[in-house]
Parts: C-alpha cells; structure tokens; sequence
C-alpha cells in the first residue's frame, strides 16, 4: 500500500486518558439529570471496550456476565471483516471501573429495558443519538482531541469512533506490555496488519 493509501486509514483523532477523564466528569453538567449517569456509562463503556457505535447500541443487559466484569459479544452484533468472514463470538474483560460504574447504572437506571443504553424515547438509544450526546459533552467539557496532522481539534471530533481509537492509544502509550496484538484483540481487526496500518504512527506521538 503506498504512503498516501495508508494515510487515508490512519486513525486521525484520537484523546488522552485525561481528556476522556474529563469528558466523563463533563457528563453531570450536561442535559437531563436522570441521563448524565448513563452518558458516563457510555463513555467509560466505549472507553474501556472499543465498541464502534453500532456494535455498542446493540448490546443488551444479558450479554454482561459474571456480576458485569464480562461482555460477551456473539457473532451478529459484531461488524463483519472487509473480507467479510463472519467474526466469532467474544468475550471481553472489562475494567474494575468499568464494572463498578456499570452496576450502579443498573441498580439505578431511570427505565427497565432489554438494552443496556436505552434513550428518553426509545428502549434503545441510536447511532446518532450517541453521537449527539458526545458532541454535546465534549463541548461542555471544552476538550479538544490531537489530530494526526499535529493540531488541535474542536467538540465535533470527539465520536465514538474517536473514542475507539483512544482505546489504542492509552493501550500503546500509557500501559505497560501491550503489543499491536493486544490492540487487534481488544478492537477486534480481522489482521494485525489491519491494526497496523489504523495505528502505528500513534507509539511516536
């Protein structure tokens, strides 16, 4: 693949463990007081796993397990591979924090629905409806994400995809041990080459 080629799959925003940090405290300052605990919930949840958007409005309460330190993610909520082999079913650990922010949601959620993230007016909240909450809490939040071009970003680039790609980040800069490899697993590529070509450039930012 050329240089220009590869430019054009690199991840091009991603934040810092900080600024995810702040995004999370930004959630109980912005909209209806009985949704701010399910947007941090959101995060955190995006944060720690790297489900893109559509994988993650999909899942349902039933698919935590073992007191919600597990996600078991079958094969037809996951995005097919470009080859398009069918991914296997997963199972991810999720993080102590994740965990604990996850079963207060629960004990305290607003209404009782099949899906994990339901909205205000529906059983589940949409693609969008994620995107929309993000925007508005990052604006609040005043963060602005690094840009693989060397500036600085605004509240409109602060998506869910964004929030996966600090998932590689944090796991190549800020944790001790991890390989590409544990990156491929945990965002679930279909090659190491795949995650190679997504996230290289950001071990030398």
């Amino acid at each position: 693949m050329s240089e220009s080629a590869n430019s054009k799959v690199r991840a091009k925003v991603w934040m810092t463990p900080d600024q995810v940090e702040t995004l999370r405290s930004a959630s109980y300052r912005t909209g209806t007081e009985y949704l701010q605990q399910r947007n941090e919930a959101i995060i955190a949840f995006m944060y720690d796993t790297g489900l893109r958007v559509g994988e993650l409005v999909q899942v349902d309460v039933s698919l935590l397990r073992n007191g919600n330190t597990d996600l078991y993610l079958p094969t037809e909520i996951q995005k097919d591979y470009p080859n398009e082999n069918s991914p296997p079913p997963v199972t991810l650990t999720l993080s102590n924090d994740t965990t604990r922010l996850l079963s207060a949601y629960l004990n305290t959620r607003w209404k009782d629905s099949p899906a994990l993230f339901p909205s205000r007016s529906a059983d589940r909240i949409s693609e969008q409806g994620v995107r929309n909450m993000l925007h508005k809490i990052a604006d609040e939040a005043g963060v602005q994400p690094y840009k693989v071009d060397g500036s600085r970003g605004d509240a409109s680039d602060v998506t869910p995809h964004a929030l996966r790609h600090s998932v590689a980040y944090r796991m190549m800069n800020e944790e001790k041990g991890n390989t590409l490899y544990d990156v491929r697993n945990r965002l679930r590529h279909g090659s190491i080459q795949t995650t190679e070509r997504i996230y290289d450039h950001l071990l030398k930012v």
